[in-house]
């Protein structure tokens, strides 16, 4: 029998609607941008998003053919961005716009409480800046003291979704709560938030696993969309969402998205504690860890100097490796993971084609991946054991071969690790298979396995090391 999941995606730039079956297979899926100002890297209203999600499950669920079984429907869960906060009344309406992840204005609040913090929290996450949650909460308190009375509750983006469509307003999951400064080790809020930095206990969500069910679809919205009243689903921040769409979600598993910069997440048994702030964990729904850390490396430079011919650059590139050659396409100037070296700079090679540039700059970012790989194996104690590739960077066949011999691990290309996907798996993870890692098992559908050829594990080998001697002759590393 076929049952099915909704996912939804609300980005900084507009939202998108999934519909999928128990196997992950899409079924319907609708978009659409927001209507922002110039305002809107700091500020957006939360109206705006539910008006834009109203109308794409409008378009999704009233535009299904007439012999389409909509009482198959089983649950719906959302994702959104980290750190971006909307205080409500009592009423649960905004007392202001949601305040976006992106808005620099709580600088310094990030600051005073990452100090705070430090003196509290032992082995947690105290990174705390102008993006965390807990620094928008406290700038605002301080700009608009006289909004303090009629807080009744703090949410986050996902939240606000969620409660639009079963009225639940008071509960997060783990990956939101993190940055407004719960605690995911000890899986509480730290005193240190209410007697140091004066917030109410009572503005402060309960906090579950992600993908517990917290409602039901109102009675209304189950009228205009012709469904029962399924379940709703706590939701996921968005990097994390993505992370379970492509597939690694089990000790040892590791998700690498190569897009403007390199962001790598994975799962550890035991929680990842790096003394230099390079990586920070989430929780994992199942009580495992899910670190993670970003780097400035990345596929930027193919769009500045080679995306006239994408295609060609590639065959080329199929032909020249292994290079023998040692380059770091870094476009900015310094770099915070794996390496914290604020002085880096960009490493090329001399003398050689643009051809053989493009391919050693393909080498080059897989060194980097590698040495992010060596540390976090370094900080675990656990191995690596494959590793799930998503964003642009994993549609060249030429760059995941290399990735796959400079790593020595097998690389998993998902078909659509988006967002949206990982909110339906989500949705599905607790209401129709037993856990994430079951649903994630039968709903992310591997694009390409591509295993290290051992020929080029061996040339890799030796031009990795000398990789890592040119970052310490240069002071990088």
């Amino acid at each position: 029998m076929q049952v099915y999941f909704i996912g939804i995606d609300i980005g900084t730039q507009g939202a998108r609607v999934i519909l999928v079956d128990q196997q992950g297979m899409l079924v319907a899926s609708a978009s659409r941008s927001f209507v922002l100002d110039e305002r809107s890297r700091e500020e957006q209203s939360p109206t705006i998003w539910w008006n834009a999600c109203e109308k794409l499950l409008d378009e999704i669920l009233n535009g299904l053919s007439a012999d389409f079984d909509k009482s198959a429907i089983q649950a719906v869960s959302v994702t959104s961005t980290s750190g971006t906060v909307i205080p409500l009344d009592v009423n649960n309406q905004p007392l202001h716009n949601a305040i976006m992840y992106s808005d620099g204005r709580s600088a310094e609040q990030g600051k005073r409480i990452q100090k705070i913090a430090l003196r509290h929290v032992k082995d947690g996450y105290t990174g705390f800046n102008a993006s965390s949650g807990i620094s928008k909460i406290l700038w605002f308190m301080e700009r608009y003291p006289e909004q303090r009375g009629r807080i009744a509750l703090w949410i986050h983006a996902s939240d606000y979704i969620v409660g639009k469509l079963s009225n639940i307003y008071n509960t997060t999951d783990y990956t939101n709560a993190l940055k407004s400064g719960y605690d995911v080790a000890d899986l509480k809020w730290p005193t240190y938030i209410i007697d140091e930095l004066g917030l109410k206990k009572e503005w402060l969500q309960k906090v579950v696993p992600s993908g517990t069910v917290v409602g039901l679809l109102q009675e209304g919205l189950a009228t205009r969309w012709g469904l029962k009243k399924i379940k709703v689903v706590v939701g996921m921040t968005d990097g994390c969402a993505s992370q379970v769409a492509s597939g690694a979600v089990k000790p040892g598993d590791w998700n690498t998205t190569i897009g403007t910069t390199l962001v790598i997440k994975g799962v550890t048994r035991n929680q990842v504690i790096d003394p230099l702030g390079r990586l920070y964990s989430h929780r994992h729904p199942e009580g495992y860890w899910m670190p993670g850390g970003a780097s400035n490396t990345g596929a930027d430079w193919i769009t500045v100097d080679f995306s006239s011919d994408i295609l060609q650059w590639n065959r080329a590139a199929e032909k020249l490796i292994p290079t023998g050659k040692i380059a770091w396409p870094l476009l900015q100037e310094g770099e915070r993971y794996p390496l914290m070296a604020p002085q880096a700079r960009a490493i090329a090679p001399e003398q050689v084609s643009k051809s053989e540039l493009y391919a050693a700059n393909l080498e080059g970012v897989a060194c980097i991946e590698r040495l992010a790989y060596e540390i976090i194996e370094e900080l675990s104690g656990e191995k690596v054991a494959a590793v799930y590739a998503a964003g642009g960077g994993s549609n060249s066949e030429v760059w995941l071969k290399i990735r796959a011999a400079v790593l020595n691990v097998p690389i998993y290309k998902c078909k659509a690790a988006s967002g949206a996907l990982g909110a339906a798996i989500m949705a599905a993870s607790k209401t129709y298979y037993s856990s994430v890692t079951e649903a994630v098992s039968h709903m992310t559908i591997m694009e390409k396995e591509i295993f290290p050829d051992m020929e080029l594990v061996a040339q890799y080998e030796t031009q990795y090391q000398q990789f890592k001697e040119e970052l310490k002759t240069l002071n990088y590393l």
